[in-house]
């Protein structure tokens, strides 16, 4: 059964941040289980208004954590729901990976497969993605076999690679061929620069984003892979696995949230003043209130 935890959530205290050199002080707030009982969540997303949309996988579903605090289901059958993310018109963005496909959903909760295949071939199982200002999608295509797939386990392309989806729809191309298991994925407001976490090698890549889509520069900016990740308006970096870790745009550690849970999957900045941090956790949602 799912749980709700009522509570207090916007407490301003001043969360210490255990960091390499030290404590590092960040005002905000203190972390809150916000609801829990689920199966295993993923994908955190916020839309335009702060709410913050989630999947739990094993069960199928994708839930809502409001901007006042309520819980509902937004979406049973979302096909196997991983990664999320809103584009410009408001749609959810889903990896949806019981047919390894990328989904459009509308606010209705009707959808339609943006992704299919590549060259011919399914992919391996789109895990997360991030849209740019311009509307192009980045995803990531890690191979992790599911239980409830009734083709072959084995790898369906070449490699686990970063692919983008051009803002039209029109065009899917390859960007990132080079790395052994690419997940989590964000990029900056700007549309300038990409974060790809490569969980297989345990490091974390920064690109730049180039006009016609590709990517360059790649440069090894963080010695940790990640499952999920996010950005906050200051540009550190939120990578995740065993609690949250926090990097300042250099590279630099500079702290660390503590999750009582046995993985902490993904991250994303919500609620009504985009300054609260999500959690998904293993059977659990979280939340923490952070000043930048």
């Amino acid at each position: 059964m799912i749980r709700t935890i009522v509570c207090t959530l916007f407490l301003l205290l001043s969360l210490s941040l255990t960091g390499q050199e030290g404590a590092v002080v960040v005002p905000g707030g203190e972390l809150i289980q916000l609801a829990d009982g689920f199966s295993f969540t993923e994908g955190p997303a916020a839309d335009g208004q702060g709410n913050v949309y989630f999947t739990d996988q094993p069960n199928d579903r994708i839930l809502k954590w409001s901007v006042d605090g309520q819980l509902s289901l937004f979406m049973e059958g979302a096909g196997r729901a991983n990664g999320l993310y809103f584009d410009r018109e408001g749609n959810l963005l889903s990896c949806s990976d019981a047919e390894n496909e990328l989904w459009r959903i509308a606010p209705d909760g009707t959808h339609r497969v943006l992704v299919a295949d590549f060259d011919g071939h399914k992919l391996n199982g789109p895990n997360d993605l991030w849209v740019t200002p311009g509307g192009d999608i980045y995803f990531t295509d890690p191979l992790y076999p599911r239980d409830y797939w009734q083709r072959s386990p084995a790898m369906q392309q070449d490699g686990e690679h970063v692919y983008r989806l051009s803002a039209d729809g029109k065009t899917l191309e390859r960007v990132a061929a080079d790395l052994q298991k690419p997940n989590g994925i964000v990029g900056t407001p700007d549309g300038k620069r990409l974060y790809v976490a490569d969980i297989g090698a345990g490091k974390t890549y920064r690109y730049d984003i180039e006009a016609d889509g590709s990517l360059s520069g790649k440069t090894a900016l963080i010695d940790m892979g990640s499952d999920g990740m996010t950005l906050d308006a200051a540009g550190n970096i939120y990578l995740t696995g065993r609690g949250v870790t926090i990097f300042n745009p250099a590279g630099e550690h500079i702290g660390h949230i503590p999750v009582a849970e046995g993985w902490t999957a993904n991250v994303c900045f919500g609620g009504a003043d985009g300054q609260t941090l999500f959690i998904t956790a293993s059977k659990s949602l979280y939340a923490i209130h952070i000043d930048n």
